[in-house]
């Protein structure tokens, strides 16, 4: 199990950790050091387990915060999906309802122009035995 020197607040610690780990217990006390350096430059000399009991409360209250924003972004992410969801189905109704349109077949036609022929014809008729 590796060893790893952090410094936090101007002080050293050993702290053991598991292999492949050493990145994010360095990032961790890099954090941790900040939020002391903060409260040493604010307060001065504070004796160590204040310094790092004050520096562990002021990163929890900031992790606090950030759980709220997740909590609040996820809520909205929920919202923002299921409006999507929503107006998906209404725009697939909407091709659905376009691509029912019916196609008349070109002998419909033709029948259709061949009736219309047929009856201008026999209007035609009527018209002449009515005028003669």
């Amino acid at each position: 199990m590796p060893e790893v020197t952090i410094r936090i607040g101007g002080r050293s610690f050993q702290v053991a950790c598991q292999e492949g780990e050493e990145p994010y217990l360095q990032s961790a006390a890099a954090m941790l050091d900040h939020e002391a350096q903060t409260l040493a430059d604010a307060l001065g000399r504070v004796p160590e387990a204040r310094m790092l009991l004050m520096a562990g409360l002021m990163l929890a209250d900031k992790t606090a915060g950030l759980e709220e924003e997740l909590r609040v972004a996820e809520r909205r992410i929920k919202e923002l999906s299921a409006k999507a969801a929503r107006e998906t189905v209404r725009e697939k109704e909407v091709v659905e309802v376009q691509v029912e349109v019916p196609v008349i077949p070109d002998e419909v036609v033709e029948s259709f122009a061949r009736i219309a022929e047929r009856a201008e014809q026999l209007a035609a008729e009527a018209e002449e035995k009515l005028a003669g």
